[in-house]
């Protein structure tokens, strides 16, 4: 049994870690005066591009994604569009042979999973740079010449631009709740971009220097992040670009706590592959520790904060703390119960979905004893009304 002033040490050493990676580090980001890093960004540089389309059993979204992709205001002799079939089953592969006359190339590969389709992209690449893609998502006219106008900087390795979930009406529920977090995140990639780098991307808008890309791991389970490193570990930045803009659906309700969860479990990934970020000094090694690496981490200070606070000698500081936290569990059951013009449904919404995504953080961890193929889910999405 810990002795109380063991108990109250452990309390508010998990209690300031918690506050710190939900809300210090955000008003670092705001109001730390960071310099400005600028990047030398040119509309008129135009080299050439392969684009790298992974898909399997993508033929609901295939025809849109193409045309999407053909209608981008890029000279078409200047792109390689590559269509890499991950063993698609579904009619995927005769879509993207009706549109070989305009310059599609199809990929029929293996099952492999979406690491080893872009190994194989690759390897058939000759742009100098590579833009990846997803099939679900439509590009803005725009989008692929505003990434690439900011390779005409020689410091830049990797370019990633904004994605807007579409939808009519407003969002409710864990949709609303996962769109404050998404704001959140572009408000702080923004700000990391200015100061230096990102860490990773958008997967499904994201483009970087051919001569950078190396193949990566087949188990590899984000792309968007195992690629791009590459480019920050040699010294190149990874930027931000808003005025590159991508379209997707929202996501169906109860189903984005297990892309959660294999996107967190990737970041394992790149914490055992890359333990240098974790541990020797780089220009953004704070916002490494305190945005990527916190994630991970805050479930662990939730349970130390909720196991010290059960270990506090008894008394009205112990009751009300846990009062708190048991009353926050309650308020996360109850969105279930909750009608949809309840005032307490989006404080029940937003504790919910808080404590799901924690989850996931925690069984993130199956990645190092399972195969991570298995943590690969398709991503149901909400086409209603949009």
């Amino acid at each position: 049994m810990l002795s109380p002033q063991w108990a109250w040490g452990c309390f508010v050493f998990f209690s300031l870690l918690a506050f710190y990676l939900l809300l210090g580090y955000p008003f670092l980001l705001w109001k730390w005066p960071f310099r400005k890093s600028p990047v030398l960004k040119d509309l008129s540089q135009i080299p050439t591009v392969s684009i790298l389309l992974a898909v399997h059993n993508g033929a609901a979204f295939l025809r849109a994604k193409l045309d999407s992709i053909l209608r981008l205001d890029y000279p078409a002799t200047q792109m390689q569009i590559l269509v890499l079939s991950d063993a698609s089953t579904d009619g995927t592969d005769a879509i993207a042979l009706e549109y070989a006359s305009r310059g599609i190339q199809l990929l029929r590969l293996p099952r492999g999973g979406k690491a080893k389709a872009l190994n194989q992209g690759l390897l058939v690449a000759t742009g100098e740079i590579l833009f990846f893609t997803d099939v679900r998502q439509e590009l803005q006219f725009h989008s692929l010449r505003h990434l690439v106008a900011n390779f005409a900087d020689p410091k830049v390795g990797a370019v990633t631009g904004e994605l807007r979930i579409t939808a009519n009406g407003k969002a409710q529920g864990e949709q609303a709740a996962m769109d404050l977090y998404w704001q959140y995140e572009l408000w702080a990639r923004r700000k990391q971009s200015d100061c230096y780098s990102l860490f990773n991307t958008t997967g499904c808008l994201y483009a970087m220097r051919r001569s950078l890309a190396k193949p990566i791991p087949a188990n590899t389970l984000i792309d968007d992040a195992e690629l791009p490193l590459q480019a920050y570990l040699a010294g190149y930045r990874i930027i931000f670009d808003p005025s590159s803009i991508a379209y997707d659906f929202p996501v169906a309700q109860g189903t984005d706590w297990t892309r959660r969860m294999r996107t967190l479990g990737g970041m394992w990934q790149v914490l055992a592959r890359h333990p240098r970020l974790l541990f020797l000094p780089h220009p953004m090694w704070l916002h490494f520790i305190s945005h990527k690496f916190g994630r991970l981490l805050l479930p662990w200070c939730l349970i130390g904060t909720a196991v010290s606070t059960a270990l506090l000698p008894d008394g009205i500081a112990k009751s009300t703390l846990l009062l708190s936290e048991v009353g926050m569990l309650l308020l996360a059951a109850l969105f279930p119960w909750l009608k949809a013009d309840s005032p307490l449904r989006r404080y029940s919404s937003l504790a919910r979905t808080f404590l799901v995504m924690n989850l996931a953080a925690l069984l993130s961890l199956k990645v190092f004893f399972v195969n991570p193929q298995r943590m690969w889910l398709t991503t149901r999405v909400d086409q209603k009304g949009v």
